[in-house]
């Protein structure tokens, strides 16, 4: 009998995979879907070349250390099958919006089985005269932004054209079509080049040890059901002209909206505080570097003040702004890295250290650019693509906005007790997002 292929996690893989509890999975969700029928047998034998025979991790399940000072490895799952991870469903009548919904809510909280490779993808006929490529990936196998272009590269730029032949790399050396396929995915910061001084270093720990979430109806332990919502798809082009009038990015202008949305939140149950926080990934991979065959995570957690006080929406850009430049120029990223290594070599204590990072912010934002020219999935074209980001601790809303084909869209994932009604988030976004289109004058605007 053959031995099982076994490797040892990364740290921060390690600390992901201990940071799972039953009322935050750290599970990564995302959807695709088509207005045509997506092929059965097509979209198998894409997933099992671009996944299974690409990336070993999608082939091994993870397995605990012999002693404790140990990191978990992973180890070849002996009885793989694709059977086991694909499987397949039908939206109930009339297979609309609402019944898509209540779909993916029923599966986002049930845990991935630990004994397989911790991955499931869901073929979701019905809807509408499409399908729903439904994929729940944990973030022990990569972060979020990496798990993103894998995701995209299941899809391909033309329906009968495939991009470059895909060859594997030899371990530790990486994909390189990967990243050519899908380089449009990237992070909402870039990493900063500024020399750690020991004064950065001492107001970075301060806000890391020291800062205090305010107490608001988003606060509390979360259970374990969760509510999915999701935007309309609002013209990036847009979004673009309000960040150049302004001299703002992108990102700025989508975290002002996003800052906008949640003081209108609170206001509407009577509620109002000068600041949220939310945790913002940073990709800490070198530019350009396609993903290693193992994938694994490569990026930290910054923490944003959203300015959710009483101001203009004028002066809630030009806040974001300020504080996410701040941010790019100060050593926070290389500090919440290590943490973040340090805490997966902590088996016995990584809970209470995870939770209390994790009750500095009411959850994490994450920003992720995808293609800008439509993709096809087994042949169909991609009419939309969305994700939801888990949390941790006592975190009670994700964000995740992700841009596609000049369109963008914000999802959030979010603690059914804390925020029973989660469109009306949607509907303040897109109420900021309509008052800063206001400062673009119409001569400017697209």
């Amino acid at each position: 009998m053959t031995t099982p292929t076994r490797r040892t996690m990364g740290a921060a893989d390690a600390m992901w995979l201990h940071t799972d509890r039953p009322n935050h999975l750290m599970v990564i969700d995302g959807i695709m879907w088509t207005e045509q029928r997506l092929d059965w047998s097509q979209l198998r034998a894409t997933l099992q070349e671009r996944l299974v025979d690409t990336y070993p991790v999608f082939g091994q399940r993870p397995v605990d250390p012999v002693h404790p000072w140990e990191l978990p490895s992973w180890e070849d799952d002996p009885d793989f099958a694709l059977s086991h991870h694909l499987h397949r469903a039908r939206l109930r009548k009339p297979g609309g919006e609402k019944q898509l919904r209540s779909f993916l809510e029923k599966k986002v909280s049930r845990p991935l089985d630990r004994s397989r490779p911790l991955w499931e993808a869901w073929l979701v006929d019905g809807y509408g005269e499409g399908s729903v490529l439904f994929l729940r990936l944990h973030h022990a196998m990569a972060d979020g932004m990496a798990l993103a272009q894998v995701m995209l590269t299941l899809t391909d730029p033309a329906p009968d054209a495939r991009d470059e032949p895909r060859e594997v790399e030899p371990a530790n050396r990486g994909w390189s079509v990967a990243a050519r396929a899908t380089g449009l995915v990237r992070s909402a910061l870039s990493l900063p080049s500024v020399p750690l001084t020991m004064l950065q270093a001492v107001q970075v720990s301060r806000k890391l040890v020291l800062g205090v979430l305010p107490r608001t109806l988003l606060s509390g332990e979360p259970g374990v059901d969760k509510l999915l919502a999701w935007s309309r798809p609002l013209p990036l082009a847009d979004v673009k002209a309000i960040g150049r009038e302004t001299g703002s990015t992108v990102n700025d202008v989508l975290m002002a909206a996003l800052s906008g949305a949640l003081a209108r939140y609170l206001a509407s149950f009577g509620e109002a505080v000068d600041h949220l926080t939310t945790m913002v990934p940073v990709n800490i991979r070198p530019p350009g570097e396609p993903l290693p065959r193992e994938l694994g995570n490569k990026f930290a957690l910054v923490l944003l003040h959203l300015p959710t006080g009483d101001l203009t929406v004028a002066q809630r850009l030009a806040e974001v702004h300020r504080r996410m430049e701040q941010i790019k120029h100060s050593p926070e990223v290389f500090i919440t890295s290590a943490v973040a290594d340090g805490i997966g070599f902590l088996h016995a204590i990584d809970k209470p250290l995870v939770d209390f990072f994790a009750g500095k912010a009411i959850g994490v934002t994450t920003n992720v650019m995808g293609p800008k020219e439509p993709r096809f999935l087994a042949g169909v074209e991609v009419k939309g693509v969305l994700g939801w980001v888990p949390g941790s601790g006592g975190q009670t809303l994700g964000v995740c906005v992700l841009s596609y084909a000049d369109t963008v869209r914000i999802g959030f994932k979010v603690d059914a007790a804390s925020v029973p009604v989660p469109d009306q988030l949607i509907a303040f976004f897109e109420a900021e997002l309509d008052a800063l289109r206001a400062l673009v004058p119409e001569r400017a605007a697209p």
